[in-house]
């Protein structure tokens, strides 16, 4: 078989892996948007977080939620702490102690300013497994986007205070954009010196503040130039990746990652927001289609068996061009963050760039 056919072949399997899942959701992850504060102010948050932004659930709504997910689905469940800043939420070290203490595995996504030596060793002491840690660009540029002086030199220390610890996954993430992709380069000397685990890229998606950034929007070349400098970096050897969003043509899956396109929203992962609302991936835009019930008025568990019908159907079922489209059973309409919910239609498809 030619490496089309092999690549074609398993994604026909995880095609009718995904249709068995739909009927048969496993949770596998799930998020706490702990808080909307953050101490950075990010041109293009998804959440559109805020210094003055309001915390989430109290700490003992927490346990009794992980309380009832451990008693209903196991203890093996991810639990990913996110905001805002997760940092930021007042009884943070209380509730990862909790977690540790009933089993789960858990990991935060940050910005790193705040993880000093002491707060490194408390995540060691509460048993945190891996972080996602966000540089978009040298200093200068990283310092300018997130709206913070010196925010680049405080990321860095906090990746190096956890190196320090010599014990996480650490993941440094970075939201490629029309103007930093010239910086990839430099970026990648960097962190080629660092001991990280994973250096993962992702497009600027439309979504959050970013939506009326469209100058900062990558083109169609932008994209065609990342994917193939995460392709050749993989091919040397490098852990260079590109996130989960998105089918990206038979040039690329399994090139640019290490498998094939699949969005988890749903069928593996749910979230929690900082009311209570529930849905699936925290990038998800909120409104009455994407949340499935609040946790102050059914419980986790009946939510997560009784709704997410949006997220058990393929997205391209609600459009007739993705329904037509050759791809469809392979990319069943993209990833449910970037969907236009009020025109049921993809924000982001790379039909006609990249394939």
């Amino acid at each position: 078989m030619t490496r089309e056919q092999i690549k074609r072949s398993n994604l026909d399997i995880l095609a009718d892996y995904h249709k068995g899942l739909r009927k048969d959701p496993r949770l596998r992850q799930l998020f706490f948007e702990l808080t909307l504060k953050c101490n950075e102010h990010c041109f293009h948050c998804g959440s559109s977080c805020a210094d003055n932004m309001p915390d989430g659930l109290e700490l003992s709504k927490y346990k009794e939620i992980l309380d009832e997910v451990k008693e209903n689905f196991g203890n093996k469940v991810f639990i990913a702490l996110t905001g805002g800043e997760p940092l930021l939420y007042k009884d943070f070290f209380e509730l990862t102690a909790y977690i540790h203490e009933q089993g789960f595995p858990w990991g935060i996504t940050s910005n790193g300013t705040l993880i000093t030596k002491e707060a490194a060793e408390k995540m060691k002491e509460t048993g945190m497994k891996s972080i996602s840690l966000s540089i978009d660009g040298v200093k200068e540029t990283h310092d300018r986007y997130r709206g913070m002086k010196d925010a680049y030199e405080l990321g860095m220390r906090g990746i190096q205070n956890l190196i320090d610890m010599d014990c996480f996954n650490i993941m440094v993430t970075t939201v490629v954009n029309h103007e930093n992709i010239k910086e990839l380069d430099a970026l990648f000397e960097i962190f080629d010196k660092m001991d990280i685990n994973e250096w993962r890229l992702t497009g600027l998606e439309p979504i959050g503040r970013a939506e009326k950034a469209v100058n900062m929007h990558l083109t169609a070349d932008d994209n065609r130039y990342m994917m193939e400098f995460i392709k050749e970096k993989r091919k040397a050897g490098y852990p260079v990746t590109y996130s989960c969003t998105h089918f990206v043509g038979l040039d690329y899956e399994a090139e640019v990652r290490d498998w094939y396109f699949l969005c988890n929203a749903g069928v593996y992962v749910a979230g929690i927001l900082e009311n209570g609302d529930v849905t699936a991936c925290l990038d998800i835009p909120r409104n009455a289609k994407t949340i499935q019930g609040n946790i102050f008025e059914k419980s986790f568990t009946s939510i997560w068996k009784d709704r997410f019908e949006i997220y058990r159907t393929p997205l391209s079922a609600r459009n007739e061009k993705c329904k037509s489209c050759p791809e469809e059973k392979w990319c069943r309409g993209g990833a449910y963050h970037s969907w236009d919910y009020e025109n049921e239609k993809p924000k982001v498809c790379f039909k006609g760039i990249l394939f």
